[in-house]
């Protein structure tokens, strides 16, 4: 498996997999956008992506201006073989080479998505207004 930087002609890629999820499902796929994609990877953060035989089977994305991961998401057949923990990785190790300030993300609850975060160290600080558990990660913790 290669693990690379995210490019703009990787978008349709990237959100085929962003569909493909079990858990986690955008009850309206138009409500992300190719142009929501493209702001994320070259104006507000970075992301890298995960391919196996030339197909990408998954992505992360870090947000630097709103201090948050915006994506991280794995084909279904292709979870629990490490890719989200090396994406997650990738991610946090760039933005905390570039920022200092608290990372957040959410993720429904009782999801796999929220047992992950908590097994990388996440703390949870509440839900967010859509029902969903907020989780912050500080540089200590990340380096610690």
């Amino acid at each position: 498996m290669l693990f690379r930087e995210a490019q703009t002609p990787d978008i349709p890629q990237l959100s085929m997999v962003r569909l493909s999820v079990q858990e986690n499902r955008l009850s309206n796929p138009a409500l992300v956008t190719a142009r929501d994609y493209t702001d994320y990877l070259t104006q507000r953060g970075k992301g890298w992506l995960c391919e196996a035989e030339g197909t990408i089977v998954g992505f992360g994305i870090a947000d630097l201006l709103g201090h948050s991961i915006w994506a991280l998401f794995v084909l279904p057949e292709f979870a629990g073989q490490g890719i989200g923990k090396r994406l997650h990785e990738l991610m946090l190790n760039w933005y905390f080479a570039q920022a200092s300030e608290t990372v957040w993300l959410s993720t429904a609850p009782g999801t796999r998505a929220e047992a992950f975060y908590r097994r990388q160290g996440w703390q949870e600080t509440g839900r967010t207004k859509s029902g969903e558990v907020r989780f912050e990660m500080t540089i200590g913790e990340w380096k610690g």
